[in-house]
């Protein structure tokens, strides 16, 4: 299963109504991904900090997910200075990184950390089929939703198989290399893969039929707005209209 430490706990951001979160983690996206500002993205790095100490979550989980991104990061580092057009700074050797590719590189790094903590603090502390019914609720097709939760449902019944398909292989005595047996093996691996899939998926679309599946998931769960939702939603605001003044500011100035 896939792992949703996040979203288990009990702080003020886990008890808020998750369509909120949703919006705002959508709204709050935006804001920042269309900024060219610094001090707009430096702020909205220091919210989704804050955001995420509220929800306290564990510190070396979020490194740990933040790590994921810092290799995306790196890369954007070595190769951007050096390729964006524009005056070079200094030279070491050949190697000449220019301002505008600097510049363009520390945007991209304060956005995509910025948005990946904020989507840590709001969306996944939450859980996927809570997220998608929250999504239905807000009017998301209903195909799209079922779509979504049967995906995440399976996913792990197809790595089941793919595993149980892995074991057979090894027990017979394969063993991987660069020939091509080894190539074939796996694209027969792969092929049985969809070919079980689809069975488990007919075999699956049978059973839910004979349940009464009508195309729609129903929950008996309701999403309410109390206080703390409506503080929550003043203050995301607040902080939404204080990026997009400073941003504004900043372009006139």
């Amino acid at each position: 299963m896939i792992a949703e430490s996040f979203a288990e706990g009990d702080s003020v951001i886990h008890r808020l109504n998750p369509k909120i979160k949703i919006v705002f983690a959508a709204v709050f996206s935006i804001v920042v991904a269309v900024s060219g500002n610094f001090t707009t993205l430096t702020a909205a790095l220091a919210a989704s900090v804050l955001m995420v100490a509220a929800a306290r979550l564990n510190t070396l989980e979020v490194l740990k997910r933040l790590s994921v991104l810092l290799g995306f990061i790196i890369l954007i580092w070595l190769v951007m200075p050096f390729t964006f057009e524009g005056p070079a700074l200094f030279c070491i050797g050949p190697l000449c990184p220019t301002r505008p590719g600097i510049l363009l590189s520390a945007q991209i790094s304060l956005k995509s950390f910025a948005i990946l903590t904020a989507f840590m603090a709001l969306v996944a502390t939450m859980t996927i089929p809570t997220l998608g019914h929250a999504l239905s609720q807000m009017g998301l097709p209903d195909k799209l939703v079922l779509l979504f939760l049967i995906t995440y449902r399976y996913i792990f019944v197809i790595e089941q198989e793919h595993q149980r398909l892995l074991r057979a292989m090894r027990i017979r005595g394969f063993k991987p290399g660069t020939n091509l047996h080894t190539y074939q093996s796996y694209a027969y691996l792969i092929g049985m893969l969809f070919v079980r899939s689809s069975i488990r998926g007919e075999r699956v679309y049978k059973a839910m039929k004979c349940r009464g599946f009508s195309g729609k998931f129903h929950t008996v769960r309701s999403f309410s707005a109390d206080k703390s939702n409506l503080i929550f939603s003043f203050v995301m605001t607040a902080v939404i209209v204080f990026l997009i003044g400073c941003d504004l500011w900043k372009n006139m100035n």
